[in-house]
């Protein structure tokens, strides 16, 4: 059964944009799991372009924000991982013809 609450997330995610690249975080490939529980938990498990990225700490806790902003959730854990390490294939085709890789 589809969970409205994490088509609500993602609709929201395409809202965080990371201040170097004029493409949503979603489309981008930076999200690689959303659930929320039975105690209306989010969790997030996502990644960023590269390690050092200077505006983690902000995109993270834009990630928060808007999946706490959701109707439905209580609570919100983002997770970042690098594994596997984000790349070009993970983009949408939008964001690959925004960003001008075809």
């Amino acid at each position: 059964m589809a969970d409205s609450r994490i088509d609500k997330i993602k609709e929201e995610l395409h809202e965080v944009y990371d201040p170097e690249i004029p493409v949503n975080i979603y489309d981008l490939g930076l999200i690689y799991s959303i659930d929320v529980d039975e105690t209306n938990k989010a969790t997030i498990v996502m990644t960023l372009t590269a390690p050092g990225c200077p505006v983690a700490d902000m995109i993270l806790e834009q990630v928060y924000d808007k999946a706490m902003g959701v109707e439905g959730v209580d609570d919100c854990f983002v997770e970042l991982t690098f594994d596997p390490p984000w790349d070009k294939s993970m983009m949408s085709e939008e964001a690959k013809l925004e960003l001008g890789f075809f």
